[in-house]
């Protein structure tokens, strides 16, 4: 399911046009992108949570040519579902 299908769905399952269902999905993609930049979690509960994760300075290698390069410290997006979304799965 891309964006599109997801925008069609929410319009037919909230019997909301597409437009309106659009920007819906667009302010909720807002809202999770800003507070996670803040560094706050986005807790969905039964879906799972967003969060922020620091990766650490570490040494890698180039599968090339294996030669040792550094790769910088980062902030990574952690998504971690939620008990009744892992019922679903299973």
């Amino acid at each position: 399911m891309n964006k599109t299908d997801l925008v069609k769905y929410i319009a037919d399952a909230a019997e909301i046009t597409q437009v309106t269902a659009n920007k819906a999905l667009n302010a909720l993609l807002e809202a999770v992108s800003g507070t996670l930049e803040k560094g706050d979690n986005v807790t969905l509960i039964g879906f799972g949570t967003f969060s922020v994760a620091e990766r650490a300075a570490r040494e890698g290698r180039n599968p090339q040519t294996g030669k040792k390069i550094q790769i910088k410290a980062r902030k990574a997006v952690k998504f971690t579902a939620g008990k009744d979304l892992k019922d679903a799965v299973n």
